[in-house]
């Protein structure tokens, strides 16, 4: 068997539910229109993925996963923390601006049953390099002692906003704009 293959079909489903559920949401993307518009047979599907259940989870993790490797790509440790703060913030905009569907899937995703039913238990970026970013950033007095569960939302939130009001071309936002943003979430955050 080709691996590569086989991981090349199994992430072109993914891609196309990405897209279909943009375009038409959960109920309106049937796993029939997934194979079709990932170009693989209809069994196929079910090859990799037993349900649409099991399958709108693995895109959640998948997406989640390529968003924490957006925010991270190109840290250096090197740098000071606010800096980095600054990085991981722009990547992380970029990344909803670059990639509107999973924007829209993760917002569809957390305001469903799927959610509820099937806790996240967190992407490897997220558990091994930005949760521990945070808790570094508490610990040596650069960020307020936050709890996780109130930090994360309130910085994501702002984030999504952004990304949503320029994608709707609500707003129409500069990068001196975006840098605007995360500067008033750093100001939030910040230890005085």
């Amino acid at each position: 068997m080709n691996i590569q293959l086989e991981d090349n079909k199994r992430t072109a489903i993914l891609n196309s539910t990405l897209t279909l559920v943009k375009e038409h949401g959960f109920h309106g993307t049937p796993m029939s229109q997934i194979a079709k518009n990932a170009n693989v047979a209809a069994g196929t599907i079910y090859h990799y993925f037993d349900s649409k259940e099991t399958l709108m989870v693995e895109l959640h993790r998948y997406t989640k996963n390529k968003l924490g490797e957006a925010i991270v790509k190109g840290d250096d440790d090197t740098k000071p923390y606010k800096e980095r703060f600054f990085h991981f913030m722009l990547n992380h905009y970029h990344y909803y601006i670059e990639n509107d569907a999973a924007l829209y899937f993760l917002e569809q995703y957390i305001n469903s049953p799927y959610a509820k039913n099937f806790p996240d238990k967190g992407t490897n970026a997220f558990t091994e390099i930005i949760i521990p970013f945070f808790t570094k950033g508490i610990e040596e007095g650069y960020i307020k002692n936050i709890d996780s569960r109130l930090l994360w939302p309130t910085i994501r939130g702002t984030l999504v906003a952004a990304a949503t009001f320029k994608l709707s071309e609500h707003m129409l936002y500069s990068e001196e704009d975006i840098l605007e943003v995360v500067t008033i979430i750093w100001d939030g955050v910040k230890k005085q």
